[in-house]
């Protein structure tokens, strides 16, 4: 049977038992924050199953394409190097919401496959679930029993928890499950070890083919599970492995499912792919069959990813979509000798053997095929290089661990997915230290948040071809026609949707500044713009609706107020760039900048904080600017090699082409695409704000320009003027600050003097608590004193005493702190560690903290946790 047979068969025979057949879902998931893919039939369903909404029929029959390449169920590193397991694939499926439970499951699933498609019974197993204590779930005696009336007993195997209690993530509908294998070994095989033995040992042809899953709960958040509002049922079985069986095959990869996809290979690369029924193969030609299993694989779940609307990209979802083509990528580089795209070409072999049944492959089958090709393209740019440069991490490894941190750098530099690195070492005999990568990554994220997933649809395109022009520089309002819309889903804000114009006056987020915000208005409806931002060339208008009609004439109006501010802060930043290099030096470059309506944010390499003083010449530098009333020269089209000998600075983070525009206010002269005044008059005035550093030689100077520096001002007399009404009006407002200093110093030495003096007094009172534990003096003790005078009165105590283990507890504003003192020879003969010791209390108390082996302490906000803490001290000694 054709595989276009099997599927079909496989909705007919439930369509014949009352179910509807409905088409898949998109293996893009954009309403589950669970879960980024489909990685199961059920998912699409789960709504029906919480009873939190109704389905059209009881009974629906299906077959949903899933991926399952992250979370709970991965599949990703074991494809290629077995004949069974896949990123993508198909899950055929029959669902009953409330209606038959196991006896019809169970019964239909037999009748299928033993008397539809003449499966032998005597290759088929099943498995129960043998129940859960733990869980207070019991042994699945109903699905045995109806089992016992189809197969012989000695074929039915009891499953636990791992292998037949089926959940879908870490949440959500689950439930006890009864699954069906397949032995599709040799009869000499058979006769030699029982295939009883060989289920769920991972043995490729002795499969599990089907999988009945019986949902009567809901895992919560929590861990613990409820009762479901009615029983259900959510079968699966593997399309792949089932054409396998029903075709003779001991490989899901000898199937009709992926023989036209390997003979396009081997007719792009000349090599052959040896099936499964060929013993004793080279080591070479085993290389180049994982590798054609991999690529074959890959570019299924690639395709039908960007199919339904997610393309690679740097972040979420669309990161591993990228890192299962790139995995593909590699493997034909390394393996196939493959130095120029091609797995693009396998899509329309794609299209046409699988358009019929999912359109969405067809119809979108030219975006497919050109996202891949530049996929491919850009990674092979630079895959060379960075096998080259980890070809010097493992030479200059000591060992055979190779540094997680450099392996990091060639993520970060060369977009090498980790698990692609660690893949290569595996190949080289090399172990990854993976917690050093780990920790590379978080600082990496720490520098950089911009990563909130975001999914998103296919372009709609109402104009074909990117006519699109910006008028900005020019106009901010201009008429308009929509040439492309598409919808997002973004975790922060919701449903957006990103608009493209035939031409715009909307300055896209770039160089530092901010997109302009607007609306688009029509002769019925304004909608809107809340963000512009620039996305491969195209200018993207984020907007929160759509119009009602797209192919209605515009008018793009651009916000002007928000526009002249940010034009101010942008043009004042090149006279500020000017100005540090003038004042501080010229080492001083530019590493980060942001530019809106409210202020302006600059970081810069130098190597020590700038004093007040070089705060005020910065500040004076560019007021004088502003007060010369400098003209914009722009030159819009200059060579940038005439543009850089001319004295231009090139902006830090941009990409310039060989034509560059050039800004110029008197000496300041940079290359920009940015917004700017006409004139350095309009800046009005200059106030740096903040200085800092962001990181070692990187400083960040915050400032403001025009109206935001008026409201400066006015709340700088209005908070002088608090002060002085405070003070009772002095005449010198300066002097009775100061004197109200001094006054506020001799007050506070007396009260450190007085908790001390208390402590003192304390000390008599607690060292008659001590008592002694296993040789060891144990005292605990909440203290009223604060942080600083209970370290000093644990060193009160520990001056004159051995063996001593202490632990303080104090409360001051609706804080809570620990601290442990523990005796020096304690810390050497009994390792005991004051650190260990109020990071483990400090739970109790929902805090941390850390210090020495000695003595530590821990800061908390859970006063009521207290008294719990300090009574579980005792447990460590």
């Amino acid at each position: 049977m054709k595989s276009q047979d099997i599927r079909k068969q496989f909705l007919d025979f439930f369509q014949s038992k009352g179910h509807l057949i409905v088409p898949s879902a998109p293996i893009v998931l954009k309403d589950d924050p669970t879960l980024m893919f489909n990685n199961s039939g059920m998912a699409q369903f789960k709504e029906f199953f919480l009873g939190n909404a109704t389905p059209k029929s009881s009974r629906i029959a299906d077959t949903q394409k899933c991926l399952r390449v992250s979370g709970k169920h991965n599949d990703l590193e074991d494809v290629g190097f077995d004949t069974y397991h896949h990123t993508m694939f198909e899950m055929l499926g029959n669902w009953s919401f409330g209606d038959y439970f196991k006896k019809e499951a169970i019964n239909w699933a037999w009748e299928l496959l033993t008397e539809v498609y003449e499966i032998p019974k005597e290759n088929l197993y099943v498995s129960v679930f043998e129940g859960n204590e733990a869980e207070n779930v019991p042994f699945d005696q109903e699905a045995w029993d109806i089992w016992k009336e189809l197969i012989d007993e000695d074929r039915i195997i009891l499953g636990n928890k791992k292998d037949n209690f089926w959940e879908m993530g870490d949440q959500g509908p689950c439930g006890p499950c009864s699954e069906i294998h397949v032995d599709l070994r040799t009869d000499a095989e058979k006769a030699t070890v029982s295939g009883k033995s060989l289920v769920n040992a991972d043995h490729p042809q002795v499969v599990e083919i089907w999988n009945n899953v019986f949902m009567e709960f809901n895992r919560k958040a929590d861990g613990s599970l409820e009762k479901l509002p009615a029983k259900h049922v959510d079968t699966g079985m593997g399309f792949e492995r089932l054409c396998m069986a029903l075709q003779g095959k001991t490989s899901n990869y000898d199937t009709d499912v992926f023989t036209p996809l390997i003979e396009k290979v081997e007719e792009i690369t000349g090599l052959k792919y040896t099936s499964n029924e060929v013993r004793d193969i080279s080591e070479t030609q085993n290389k180049t069959n994982i590798a054609i299993r991999v690529i074959v694989d890959h570019v299924r779940a690639v395709a039908f990813a960007i199919a339904d609307g997610q393309l690679p990209s740097n972040t979420g979802a669309g990161y591993v979509i990228r890192r299962i083509l790139r995995r593909a990528i590699r493997y034909g580089f390394t393996f196939l000798d493959t130095k120029e795209p091609f797995i693009y070409k396998l899509v329309a072999v794609l299209a046409n053997q699988m358009g019929e049944f999912f359109p969405e492959i067809k119809s979108q089958q030219n975006l497919v095929t050109n996202v891949i090709r530049e996929e491919e393209a850009s990674f092979l740019r630079t895959l060379d290089q960075g096998l080259q440069l980890l070809d010097k991490v493992i030479s200059d490894t000591k060992g055979k661990q190779v540094d997680g941190a450099k392996a990091f750098e060639l993520y970060d530099t060369f977009g090498f997915p980790i698990d692609l690195t660690a893949l290569i070492l595996r190949e080289r005999g090399f172990d990854l230290d993976e917690a050093g990568f780990e920790n590379a990554m978080q600082v990496q994220k720490t520098r950089s948040r911009a990563a909130s997933e975001v999914s998103t649809d296919d372009w709609k395109i109402l104009v074909e071809g990117n006519t699109e022009t910006f008028v900005g520089y020019d106009q901010t309002e201009n008429d308009v026609r929509i040439t492309r819309v598409r919808k997002i889903d973004s975790k922060k804000e919701g449903i957006l949707y990103q608009v493209v114009l035939d031409n715009t006056p909307f300055y896209p987020e770039g160089g530092g500044q901010v997109g302009d915000k607007g609306v688009l208005v029509s002769a019925n409806e304004i909608i809107e713009i809340l963000d512009t931002k620039k996305e491969n060339n195209l200018i993207l208008h984020i907007t929160k609706t759509l119009p009602e009609n797209l192919e209605a004439a515009f008018s793009a109006k651009v916000n002007t107020d928000l526009r002249t501010s940010t034009a101010k802060n942008h043009s004042a930043t090149h006279l500020m760039h000017l100005a540090l290099r003038t004042v501080l030096g010229t080492h001083v470059e530019q590493k980060g900048s942001l530019v809106n309506p409210n202020y302006l944010r600059f970081d810069f390499s130098h190597f020590s904080k700038v004093t007040d003083e070089e705060i005020k010449q910065v500040e004076d530098f560019v007021n004088q600017r502003i007060q010369q009333q400098l003209p914009l020269i722009e030159r819009r089209s200059i060579p940038i090699q005439q543009a850089l000998e001319e004295g231009a600075m090139a902006l830090f983070g941009e990409k310039y082409g060989d034509s560059v525009r050039a800004i110029k206010f008197g000496e300041s002269m940079e290359l920009c695409g940015g917004i700017h005044v006409e004139n350095t008059s309009n800046i009005w005035y200059f106030k740096i704000i903040s200085e800092g550093a962001v990181a070692a030689g990187i400083r960040r100077i915050e400032a403001i320009t025009g109206d935001a520096v008026k409201d400066y001002f006015a709340k700088q007399e209005n908070t002088l003027a608090e002060i002085k009404e405070t003070l009772k009006n002095p005449q010198d407002t300066t002097k009775a600050v100061v004197s109200l200093q001094d006054e506020n110093a001799k007050l506070k030495k007396q009260v450190e003097q007085l908790l001390k003096d208390k402590a003192k007094g304390m000390k008599s009172e607690l060292s008659a608590q001590i008592i002694e534990v296993n040789g060891i003096k144990f005292l605990s003790a909440q203290v009223d004193l604060d942080a600083n005078g209970a370290k000093d009165l644990a060193y009160e105590l520990g001056q004159n005493q051995t063996n001593l283990f202490i632990v303080f507890g104090t409360i001051s504003d609706e804080k809570s702190m620990l601290t442990c003192y523990i005796s020096k020879e304690l810390v050497a003969e009994k390792n005991l560690n004051a650190g260990q010791v109020v990071r483990e209390l400090g739970k109790y108390i929902q805090g941390g903290g850390g210090g020495q082996a000695f003595f530590a302490t821990a800061g908390g906000k859970n006063v009521d946790g207290m008294k719990e803490a300090l009574e579980n001290a005792i447990k460590f000694i």
